[in-house]
């Protein structure tokens, strides 16, 4: 069982910044993948960012240059630095964790870019 809980969301101006943390517990060790999701409403749920466990990185389009997911070596906390903040990036943030088995879910953060 992986548990994961965010923080570090808040509201934010246009162009602004935001550190999200995800703190990752229980089976680390089953984990292949973690990511960044967000939702806005009346939308699907939609991969921001992902690293696998060979530390390979994928970005959707729209915060390519300007988002940075990363870890801490021991993979127990997940990152996503977000730069230029946009409008468009409102929503409620989750990460998600891929197992064998199963996908996992944080309870979520919300960041609102305020313009």
């Amino acid at each position: 069982q992986v548990h994961l809980v965010e923080s570090g969301g808040g509201l934010v101006q246009a162009g602004g910044s935001l550190r999200l943390s995800c703190a990752v517990s229980g089976g680390i060790f089953s984990i292949n993948a973690v990511g960044w999701y967000r939702q806005a409403p009346g939308n699907r749920r939609e991969l921001v960012a992902f690293i696998t466990d060979a530390n390979t990185t994928i970005y959707a389009d729209s915060v390519k240059g300007r988002f940075i997911i990363s870890s801490t070596n021991a993979k127990n906390t997940l990152y996503l630095q977000m730069n230029d903040l946009k409008s468009e990036d409102t929503g409620v943030y989750y990460c998600g964790a891929d197992t064998y088995e199963a996908r996992y879910w944080g309870q979520g953060t919300q960041v609102t870019v305020s313009t």
